[in-house]
């Protein structure tokens, strides 16, 4: 894997790529094959958020009526249970005339989802919204490419997927059959090992050495991004991406005395700081969905959601069920002060915090601040 227009990470470890990266470069592959153009041993896939990548491509094979292709994922220097994956893209031409449209579906190894509170709806192939579109989009650019129009078919599938599967949240989040089709960036950022620690507070060293007194935390590009449009002025050595190490980020921030730390993320990875893990990631560490609902009652919700949340599959599902009820507002702010006294068991009692939870469409929900002086403007 290389990229031809940015270093693949800003310290020592090696990004890799996500299953929907992988899935995106075999049916780009295939949709070439298909036609008679080689792509060599790579491809150039488009990334769903910004840049692209050249991705090796392991097979490529077709018999005129239909082409396939095979990726080997790579998860980089964070390995998880689908590194090494063999993910295959079967496309074939429904229809060559008329409006272009690409029907993406799930084979052998790709899970199905049986639970609500997902990105995908319940019935439909685990391929989640962000790869779904990156797959899309590979195999418009091989169509345009090669001229041509129609109704494609791609079918995506993996190897062993059923039982890769049995090691990852799929079976406890009602995805069964397989594993699920990830990635909102395409890339996967290494974060649960020491180097990522050691990156963290190296980068805490450099905002400090610039003369910064305010820092902002996230747990990934997407809460950073969406804090940035906030706090437009804040240095870029000030951003910097804390991952699932909650508890680690505030102790390196208050061993530098910055006067202020802000904080970005989504409401699961809330939930779990404000439950009191030092760590978010779904690895180690789960929602407690019984004491979530407990809290509901006391913020007032009606009893029939507050059964709804104790009996929750996802931090989305809690979200889709307080939809319209009046206590939901008193209930994120709630969530939103319990998790900012679990920060302060890290931070300590200096500087100023500021939390801010967003929903999974980029808008506000919620901010906690605790001092006056925090900055960060009023949205």
């Amino acid at each position: 894997m290389r990229d031809g227009k940015r270093p693949m990470t800003r310290n020592r470890l090696r990004e890799g790529f996500t299953t929907g990266t992988a899935a995106t470069a075999a049916a780009k592959a295939a949709m070439f094959r298909l036609f008679g153009v080689a792509t060599g041993k790579e491809v150039d896939v488009p990334l769903p958020l910004e840049g692209r990548l050249y991705i090796p491509v392991e097979t490529v094979v077709s018999n005129g009526e239909e082409a396939e292709a095979v990726v080997i994922k790579d998860g980089g220097d964070d390995p998880d249970a689908t590194h090494r994956a063999r993910i295959h893209a079967r496309v074939r031409i429904r229809e060559r005339s008329g409006k272009t449209r690409v029907c993406i579906q799930g084979g052998r190894g790709v899970g199905r989802v049986t639970r609500p509170g997902l990105p995908v709806p319940v019935g439909e192939a685990a391929i989640n919204p962000a790869p779904r579109k990156q797959i899309e989009m590979g195999v418009l650019e091989a169509l345009k490419a090669v001229g041509a129009q129609g109704e494609v078919q791609v079918v995506i599938e993996v190897e062993n997927g059923e039982r890769m599967a049995r090691k990852t949240l799929n079976p406890r989040l009602g995805i069964l059959g397989g594993i699920s089709i990830l990635g909102t960036r395409g890339t996967v950022k290494p974060f649960s090992n020491q180097a990522y620690r050691d990156t963290i507070s190296v980068s805490m060293d450099v905002a400090a050495s610039e003369g910064l007194s305010t820092i902002a935390l996230s747990t990934g590009g997407k809460s950073e991004r969406l804090l940035q449009d906030l706090i437009p002025d804040l240095p870029q050595a000030g951003w910097i991406q804390a991952g699932d190490f909650f508890a680690f980020s505030l102790q390196e921030a208050a061993k530098r005395h910055f006067k202020e730390v802000l904080y970005s993320c989504f409401f699961g990875k809330l939930v779990k700081m404000a439950q009191g893990h030092p760590y978010t990631h779904a690895r180690k560490s789960r929602i407690d969905f019984h004491q979530l609902a407990h809290w509901a009652r006391i913020a007032g919700v009606d009893p029939v959601p507050i059964e709804g949340i104790a009996g929750a599959n996802t931090s989305r599902e809690v979200l889709e069920i307080l939809q319209g009820d009046p206590a939901m507002e008193a209930f994120r702010e709630d969530v939103l002060r319990k998790a900012g006294i679990s920060a302060r068991r890290f931070l300590g009692p200096e500087p100023c915090l500021g939390m801010f939870l967003f929903d999974f469409d980029g808008r506000l929900l919620g901010k906690m601040k605790d001092a006056a002086s925090c900055s960060g403007g009023d949205p």
